[in-house]
């Protein structure tokens, strides 16, 4: 059925009379997603195409208690106070697009929303799309349909361009997606690969799992000790960006801002390895992947 964005899924935009925000809540009401309200402070009684805006997530709450899902797209100094405002309202799913956020407000927010129960995606994600039934985010642009398909493959991407382009080379090749997620390519995120490969387990629609990470950070050896564990038993297929990274000297800044490699730990090589002793198959170009997919009987859609 899915994960993350289903057909109950009913959205609040923090950040709704701003451009990323009013953007982004034309193209999820199009696709289809229930957004209820949006919120802005100061902009209480005004509406974003016929959506309507209050000045607090309580006053949202209050009028559409069926939300259960905030996207937030506001400037980055005012993001954990916005992020702190979800969790104090207890929305159990938050998407954070906004980039650049402090890591220390970013540590902040992940610490308060996993005391709390509640899902963070992102920072710097570029959305959730389960396609058919709704979006979260600016994924997929105005018309995700020529990209997303439904079908049975679900995909976790660091990058969110490429979250898009790997969903169109699947759909190309007639393989469908479940859900896509971009969770952002900060040092720290709010949903790892491992948190989402656990979710994708429990969903009966999915078959298999599409992994896009790069270099930097310890994610996606953390999803090769879940898979190796044995905590998730679905076929996954790998692309890792960055192997050109290898010639460049330790700490080189890249792109994204989880992109630093310091020794080891985060290289290509590192990751490479750990997914391949998780039994993790190994694309070297996007193009492989569907089919990868198709030899490990997961083509149709």
């Amino acid at each position: 059925m899915s994960v993350l964005v289903t057909e109950k899924t009913k959205v609040l935009i923090q950040g709704i009379t701003g451009k990323e925000g009013s953007k982004a809540a034309l193209q999820m009401r199009n696709y289809g997603t229930k957004v209820l309200a949006g919120v802005t402070p100061g902009k209480g009684g005004y509406e974003v195409s016929g959506i309507p805006v209050y000045n607090t997530v309580s006053e949202a709450l209050d009028n559409h208690p069926g939300i259960n899902t905030s996207f937030i797209a506001v400037p980055n100094f005012a993001a954990f106070g916005a992020i702190e405002e979800a969790i104090n309202n207890k929305i159990p799913l938050i998407n954070v697009l906004t980039e650049h956020i402090p890591i220390a407000d970013s540590a902040k927010a992940i610490a308060l929303a996993k005391q709390n129960g509640v899902r963070i995606v992102g920072p710097s994600s570029i959305g959730i799309i389960s396609p058919g039934i709704g979006k979260v985010g600016s994924i997929g642009g105005d018309d995700p349909r020529g990209v997303y398909s439904k079908g049975n493959v679900g995909i976790i991407s660091k990058s969110g361009g490429m979250a898009s382009e790997v969903s169109w080379i699947l759909t190309k090749n007639g393989i469908g997606q479940s859900t896509v997620v971009g969770i952002g390519g900060d040092i720290l995120v709010g949903s790892s690969f491992a948190d989402l490969l656990v979710d994708f387990e429990k969903d009966e629609q999915t078959k298999a799992v599409v992994l896009f990470g790069e270099i930097g950070g310890t994610y996606e050896e953390e999803a090769a000790q879940l898979i190796k564990s044995g905590k998730f038993s679905k076929k996954v297929v790998a692309f890792i960006s960055g192997l050109f990274a290898e010639k460049l000297p330790q700490g080189t800044k890249l792109g994204h801002a989880g992109a630093i490699v310091y020794g080891d730990k985060g290289s290509y090589k590192s990751k490479i390895t750990a997914l391949k002793a998780a039994g993790v198959i190994i694309a070297k170009t996007p193009d492989e992947i569907p089919e990868l997919l198709k030899q490990q009987g997961t083509s149709d859609k």
